[in-house]
């Protein structure tokens, strides 16, 4: 069955064909890099990232890129505020921000181009549009012509006519027409510049991304993503520039777009004060329960996030784990044994096909959690009854399907200790101080003096530490 996805192009969900069959390349627009990257980021990287695991899972050969956007007003202004160059300052935010997709096991992409390392072919492409008419140069500035481009508004469903001059479109009076949109921009003092036919200056956003994508991927993709906050201006004007550029239609074949992350029911928005960093949020909660959390939604739905939806996904993590962890204790030849793929054919069929139609990673976090729950009652019938006949062979089938699931959900493939250890990590005190007083606790019940056991027990679950006595003794973990 062919992988459906709902194209933003057309409106509706279609069947994905690649241009070149078995070959699909993929594009996806990445942050500007002047501040620490939002779970907003988190989102759109996370939702691709599966994207292009899953196209590979499929058996397509992927040629993924994501960019930087490097030179940018925002960077200018806050390099300025510090004192710093934009280069400095970017650079800082790629690695903070490569910092935190590695955190949440986002897989680099093939290609991670910068705006500033695309000069020349950025300078190229706005010249052609210049010798085709459909750009214009003014006092070293050069701004693309909207209106010559007839389909303008097929994206994003905007009536040329009513349009007005948005927040990131430049007024001025100078422009032929309110809405033509720069594509070069002569330098001002304290700005980076390059040198160009129509003298220093640097790159209009929207002129970054197309030239970065023709330069990796070529005139014509099969795949282009980011934000719905990117259809207009950006990708409208992506498309009007990058198809009266190379003379070739479409430009991308299908149009990809992720849902908003809301804060408390409200959008983010650095007006509100409610931007909410990555490296924030994995203070508190694992980057499995942050991956979790953003995956449980389909990634064209928005999201909501609250203390309590990362508390649930850390608790189904744990639960995860936990389940995971006693499956080794109890089955532990089950882990020794190779995945049976063929055995749970109707299981994984369940799974891609939530995946073929439009990427459905809720479903397929759904199908998991009830194997989850059939492993554990099975377990515990076993246990009740002390028959285990078939139980052994039904632990190595859950086993499998969890491998596969992780293969393109990027979940699932940790170990019980290497999770637990990240999530005690969380600890509001050392661990060798935790294991003091769960030494302590022991020695007051065996004397039988259970106000003080119960004391210890209550004060570190006070801090978030929840004990949890079992026959082989007594375990620690993060609430």
């Amino acid at each position: 069955m062919p992988i459906k996805v709902y194209n933003s192009l057309t409106r509706k969900k279609e069947d994905f064909v690649p241009v070149e069959e078995g070959k699909v390349r993929m594009y996806v627009c990445g942050p500007t890099v002047y501040a620490l990257s939002h779970i907003g980021h988190a989102r759109s990287a996370v939702s691709f990232d599966v994207i292009f695991k899953y196209l590979k899972y499929r058996g397509y050969e992927v040629k993924y890129a994501r960019n930087y956007t490097d030179v940018d007003d925002k960077i200018i202004n806050r390099a300025n505020e510090e004192g710093v160059s934009s280069e400095e300052l970017a650079e800082r935010y790629i690695k903070a921000f490569d910092e935190d997709m590695d955190a949440l096991g986002v897989e680099i992409p093939n290609f991670r181009p910068k705006a500033t390392g695309t000069i020349k072919k950025i300078i190229e492409v706005t010249e052609t549009l210049i010798n085709k008419g459909a750009a214009y140069e003014l006092n070293g500035d050069v701004y693309y012509s909207v209106r010559l481009k007839k389909d303008y508004g097929k994206l994003s469903g905007k009536n040329i006519d009513e349009l007005e001059s948005g927040a990131r479109v430049d007024v001025d009076e100078r422009k032929k027409d309110p809405l033509d949109f720069a594509l070069w921009k002569s330098s001002k003092p304290g700005e980076p510049a390059w040198d160009s036919p129509w003298g220093k200056g640097r790159p209009g956003w929207h002129i970054e991304c197309s030239a970065m994508c023709m330069e990796r991927l070529g005139d014509t993709i099969d795949i282009h993503g980011g934000g719905k906050d990117l259809i207009f201006p950006h990708h409208e004007n992506e498309i009007a520039q990058s198809e009266a550029a190379t003379g070739k239609t479409p430009y991308v074949k299908y149009w990809l777009h992720n849902g908003f992350v809301n804060i408390e029911k409200e959008k983010m928005s650095k007006s509100i004060g409610n931007i909410l960093n990555i490296r924030d949020v994995l203070k508190d909660y694992t980057a499995d329960a942050l991956r979790l959390f953003l995956l449980s939604s389909h990634y064209r739905s928005p999201i909501d996030y609250t203390r309590d939806s990362l508390k649930d996904a850390e608790s189904a993590m744990e639960r995860y784990y936990k389940t995971v962890q006693r499956m080794k204790e109890e089955y532990p030849s089950a882990f020794e044994v190779e995945s049976c793929i063929h055995c749970i054919e109707d299981r994984v069929s369940e799974m891609t096909s939530a995946m073929d139609d439009d990427f459905n990673t809720a479903e397929v976090i759904g199908a998991v959690f009830k194997e989850v729950t059939k492993a554990n009652k099975l377990m515990d019938e076993a246990k009740a009854t002390g028959e285990k006949k078939g139980v052994w062979t039904e632990i190595s089938y859950t086993l499998s399907l969890f491998k596969e699931a992780g293969k393109f959900l990027g979940l699932f493939a940790r170990t019980p200790e290497e999770y637990f250890g990240e999530r005690n990590s969380r600890a509001a005190m050392p661990a060798e101080e935790i294991e003091g007083l769960i030494k302590e606790r022991e020695e007051a019940r065996k004397r039988k003096d259970f106000k003080a056991a119960d004391a210890i027990r209550n004060g570190l679950l006070e801090k978030g530490i929840v004990l949890e006595d079992s026959a082989k003794g007594t375990t620690w973990s993060v609430k």
